[in-house]
């Protein structure tokens, strides 16, 4: 039987998260925050109003959703390979710190922004909000209809990854003993199909409907709330990272010798270049501009897991770079990756600020950038050095510096 055999585990992602911000930034892995930093900016970018993107920007903005994307490959890998070595070191994992490390790194952050949004009307970015409930229990994802609730709708993809938290270990501890090759490729291959039938399945049914009698608002609306939102669909990015977890740990001499750096990085730009193409070809939607965000069925079927697989192939390819690249001094690159998480809660409820505080009309063109960049970086890093970094030193000090990683 072809089973999966261990190699010895590798530090991952080597953040002190409870220093200061100057030396999380020079301290982190900077092949993973490379790509992080990649997302946030992207997913920034796409909630930018159009007359306040600089045009060189212009053509990458409606792009900006598959930073979305991205931060699930990272999830997949970097949870991923935390969970496994720890079931293959000590042939269980400990539940109850895993989801202490996850609460203490999500939790605070999350749900300081949420009263924000909950109790002060005022500072929502858009008329309506779901109820806090659905927010509470992660559930948010499912059946939202951003007209009908269209503030904090960032938090869908928050729930898509607490659901990976849950489903995970409950997986790797399932599959400990079992984890034949054939056995995992044929899961993990049934995952990625299944949500590519199961997108095929609802674009035509849910979606093309309001399409042929060219109520395309609605079909947008329908589109994010059945096939882009929900958790079943977007798995592609989150396997394709446990995969390259996987494989990176349990066949690490088959990944050197098959995928070093120059073709990993081949692969994955023909990959995540036929994915954009495949996104850009817009067929009768092209004079409706619906955002880029809704998909034809081609895209919706089969982008996700090609950009997924593509991304998986960079991200190997940085982090066998990293004893090259990890000499350059980028501060600013893993500064805005230890920031990512603190601008995603925040970046869109600050430009509704910026509106409220400078006028709609004095954020255009270059200045509106401007003014949009220093106010989101600003109120991130309030959040970070306040919230964020107190509660992860909070962490250290209650739990074992074994029990600390991720």
């Amino acid at each position: 039987m072809n089973t999966i055999t261990v190699a010895s585990p590798k530090p991952l992602d080597p953040l002190d998260e409870t220093t200061s911000l100057e030396t999380a930034a020079t301290t982190r892995a900077l092949g993973p925050d490379i790509l992080r930093a990649l997302a946030i900016l992207l997913v920034m970018l796409v909630h930018l109003p159009v007359e306040a993107t600089p045009l060189p920007l212009a053509g990458i903005r409606p792009y900006g959703w598959i930073g979305v994307d991205i931060f699930f490959v990272l999830s997949g890998y970097l949870i991923g390979s935390q969970l496994m070595a720890e079931a293959a070191r000590r042939r269980a994992i400990d539940f109850k710190a895993f989801y202490l490390r996850r609460a203490f790194r999500i939790l605070p952050a999350f749900l300081l922004v949420l009263a924000f949004y909950a109790l002060v009307p005022s500072l929502r970015d858009a008329p309506t909000m779901q109820p806090a409930w659905r927010f509470f229990t992660f559930t948010v994802n499912f059946g939202l209809d951003p007209r009908l609730g269209g503030t904090f709708t960032e938090a869908w993809s928050l729930s898509v990854e607490e659901h990976f938290y849950l489903l995970l270990p409950v997986l790797v501890v399932l599959l400990r003993r079992r984890a034949t090759v054939v056995f995992v490729a044929s899961l993990v291959a049934t995952i990625v199909i299944a949500g590519m039938g199961q997108r095929f399945a609802l674009w035509l049914s849910q979606v093309g409907p309001a399409v042929e009698i060219q109520a395309y608002r609605e079909a947008l609306a329908t589109y994010l709330r059945d096939v882009y939102y929900p958790t079943y669909n977007r798995l592609d990015g989150l396997t394709f990272g446990v995969v390259l977890a996987a494989i990176r740990l349990f066949k690490p001499l088959l990944w050197e010798r098959y995928m070093p750096p120059y073709i990993a990085l081949g692969i994955g730009s023909m990959s995540v270049i036929a994915a954009l193409v495949i996104f850009s070809i817009r067929g009768p939607f092209a004079e409706t501009n619906l955002p880029l965000v809704f998909q034809p069925l081609p895209g919706a079927v089969f982008g996700f897991p090609l950009f997924s697989a593509g991304v998986a192939f960079f991200l190997g390819a940085l982090v066998d770079l990293q004893p090259r690249i990890g000499r350059w001094h980028l501060p600013a690159i893993s500064g805005i990756a230890t920031l990512s998480y603190s601008l995603y809660l925040t970046h869109k409820g600050v430009y509704h600020l910026d509106q409220m505080v400078f006028g709609k009309d004095n954020l255009q063109g270059l200045s509106g950038f401007v003014i949009y960049l220093a106010t989101c970086f600003i109120v991130a890093a309030t959040l970070w050095f306040l919230v964020e970094r107190n509660f992860l030193m909070l962490r250290d000090h209650l739990m074992p510096r074994s029990h600390r990683a991720g």
